[in-house]
């Protein structure tokens, strides 16, 4: 929901709320304290499960060796563990978005979340129905609160080790040794002995969680037991190959689950999640204050009235707790979902049928789905957890079976895939989850990876650039003007002609000139994202985009697309251009008596004769009617016209489908 794009060296990730809050250290929930003294040095942990028998001095394969040598814990929990708050990566030392360090996410929220915590105002107003005054929250910033305990295990894991707090953070080898100190410590403290067997060390993982209750640090256990029976291998960000084997028979004492002394949750029934994460209810209010005005959602009666077609993803700028005040409180907007970073714990605020204000477009809004992560676009590389993501993946393969969404990236929006409404908004549009989130693994947890579906000479394209290595530079995450921290990135950037130096593509509609800021969406396509071909020269491909050629780099060793086949659509023969819609509104013929005209303006584009673009989904003109408390009033206006949503720039936009020819590529 964070993120404006007219002003791309202004405070990343900016957020618009009608009251927002501001240092939110306390929001971020980290690990758990666990007091007990490391096991004393011993050897023999090395024939543990997931090490090749020559993990090198001084590679990560080695530390985690190391580490199961001297704490007595079994190296392919530890391996299982860290994958799936890392996926082993390190990020230069950089903290997580709740404030976790290293391999291990070991937590120091003082050092981490004090710096990188932000909220700003913007422009957007997220309810984006023009038929109302536009919601926009001031900021204001919450009293500091004490850090619970698992804001901190990476001081308590230097305490259990001796090894000071900085190294924990900038040296792998000692995260490492921090949470194989931790996981040691949580397993003396259930009374359980430091066993060889990985299946004995259930309820340490579930207590390493950070978890507040049994069925969330089960959740997190058993997606740690998960990987630990499929087994992983992967390159990491520095480089470093590990692996840990498969152990398919593999049966964990989930027994112990009991005796972690966490407190039991409450079961929901109404909750709307799949069974294989934790979800708790978190609820919105649907409240009437002040003069005729109300909050935080509206009431409706979807899919029966409406169908939902999209899940829009955002990150929340903000850490858990606070977030988890905000949408409780009336006078704010909302969202359906919010997912937590440390153990992809889930809250459910908008029930499904009913429509929330998160996406900046009542279009989107009354036919989307909406999920917050905790997280920060940028801070400078506040990185999203493996357990997140997994939660995340399975809400949405969830929501897309009961609601039929397809998964694709026509129909799986990041905010900053939304568009502006109508030509004033345009320039205020959210640009989160932004550049680093990974779309290509998640789309992969999502059980549907972007790979060629185009024969040889189809004429469309799926961006599809290696995410650890495409690092394009970005500016503006702390300080204007100043580069970005490396990081892998979704995105690829355009340019106006096949050279580097060629300037970049402008989008007429933020009224900026192009720059390379993190927050400026004016020249970059997305991983899923597909497009026209309009050209080729060497390792350079040209695609319709806004209305213009824009070239993006393609070299055929290390390619940033891949072939795709789909639909398109084109201006009807005669037309020297057509309009481009930010929403998909009724003719003004179809609006009942009572129900005010919304007025079908085009937004400041146009597709010029013999340009093509992606077909996302055929929609029908709607407008859902609800600008009152009681609902009596409410409709849902459904036209003759039909659009097309397409893939138009950064951001889809629909198209009037009288106005267009379709035609498919293969």
């Amino acid at each position: 929901m964070r993120g404006s794009a007219t002003d791309p060296t202004s405070t990343p990730g900016s957020r618009h709320r009608r009251r927002t809050a501001g240092t939110l250290v306390s929001a971020a929930l980290l690990l758990p304290l666990l007091g007990a003294a490391p096991a004393q040095n011993t050897a023999g942990a090395h024939a543990a499960a997931g090490s090749p028998a020559g993990s090198a001095p001084g590679s990560l394969q080695h530390a985690f060796a190391a580490a199961s040598a001297e704490y007595h814990v079994p190296q392919s929990v530890l391996l299982a563990v860290s994958y799936l708050q890392s996926r082993w990566d390190w990020h230069a030392g950089a903290p997580s978005v709740s404030g976790g360090y290293g391999p291990m996410h070991l937590t120091d929220a003082r050092t981490a979340l004090a710096t990188t915590e932000h909220f700003a105002e913007g422009t957007e107003d997220p309810r984006g129905d023009s038929a109302r005054p536009a919601l926009r929250p001031a900021a204001t910033a919450p009293a500091d609160q004490a850090l619970p305990a698992r804001m901190k295990t990476l001081p308590e894991a230097a305490g259990l080790t001796g090894l000071p707090a900085e190294r924990l953070r900038t040296d792998p080898a000692a995260n490492v040794a921090g949470g194989a100190a931790l996981l040691a410590a949580a397993q003396k403290h259930l009374g359980e002995p430091l066993s060889a067997d990985p299946a004995a060390w259930y309820g340490a993982v579930a207590r390493f969680s950070g978890a507040d209750d049994t069925a969330t640090a089960a959740a997190y256990a058993n997606d740690v037991y998960d990987v630990l029976r499929t087994g992983e291998k992967r390159t990491t960000d520095a480089g470093q190959q590990v692996t840990l084997g498969a152990q398919p028979g593999l049966a964990a004492d989930t027994a112990q689950l009991g005796r972690t002394g966490l407190r039991k949750g409450k079961a929901d029934d109404g909750l709307e999640c799949p069974r294989s994460v934790s979800c708790v209810s978190v609820p919105a209010p649907y409240a009437e204050f002040g003069d005729n005005d109300y909050g935080n959602h509206d009431l409706g009666d979807r899919p029966v009235s409406q169908r939902i077609k999209y899940i829009v993803i955002h990150d929340t700028e903000g850490g858990w707790d606070g977030v988890m005040n905000l949408i409780q409180d009336p006078t704010y907007v909302s969202w359906n979902y919010t997912i937590r970073s440390t153990d992809g714990l889930i809250a459910q605020h908008v029930k499904a049928k009913d429509v929330a204000w998160h996406a900046g477009n009542w279009d989107v809004n009354a036919r989307s789905v909406g999920i917050e992560h905790e997280g920060f676009l940028t801070a400078p590389d506040s990185w999203y957890t493996e357990a997140m993501y997994r939660s995340s993946a399975r809400l949405v393969k969830y929501l897309a079976r009961r609601y039929d969404i397809p998964l694709d990236r026509q129909h799986i929006l990041g905010h900053d895939n939304v568009p502006g409404p109508t030509a004033s908004t345009v320039p205020g549009m959210h640009t989160d989850p932004g550049p680093y989130w990974d779309w290509r693994h998640y789309f992969q947890l999502l059980g549907h990876p972007f790979r060629p579906t185009g024969g040889k000479h189809s004429s469309l394209v799926t961006i599809l650039p290696r995410y650890a290595s495409n690092q394009p530079v970005y500016t503006g995450c702390v300080t204007a003007g100043r580069p970005c921290t490396a990081h892998g990135s979704s995105e690829v950037r355009l340019y106006s002609d096949h050279d580097v130096t060629s300037p970049l593509i402008k989008d007429i509609g933020l009224k900026t000139n192009p720059t390379d800021g993190v927050n400026d969406l004016s020249s970059r396509v997305s991983t899923g994202q597909q497009y026209a071909v309009a050209d080729r020269w060497g390792d350079w491909t040209a695609v319709w985009y806004l209305g213009q050629k824009a070239w993006f780099q393609n070299p055929r060793k290390h390619p940033t697309a891949v072939r795709a086949g789909g639909r398109v659509v084109t201006p009807k023969d005669g037309a020297a251009s057509i309009p481009v819609y930010g929403r998909a509104y009724p003719e003004k013929e179809a609006f009942p008596a009572g129900v005010p005209v919304q007025s079908v303006v085009p937004l400041p584009y146009t597709i010029p004769a013999g340009q093509k673009y992606v077909v996302g989904d055929e929609v029908a003109g709607e407008y859902y009617y609800a600008v009152t408390f009681t609902t009596d009033s409410h409709r849902v206006v459904v036209g003759k016209d039909l659009y097309y949503e397409i893939q138009y720039g950064h951001r889809v936009a629909f198209v009037r489908a009288a106005d267009v020819d379709v035609e498919g590529s293969h």
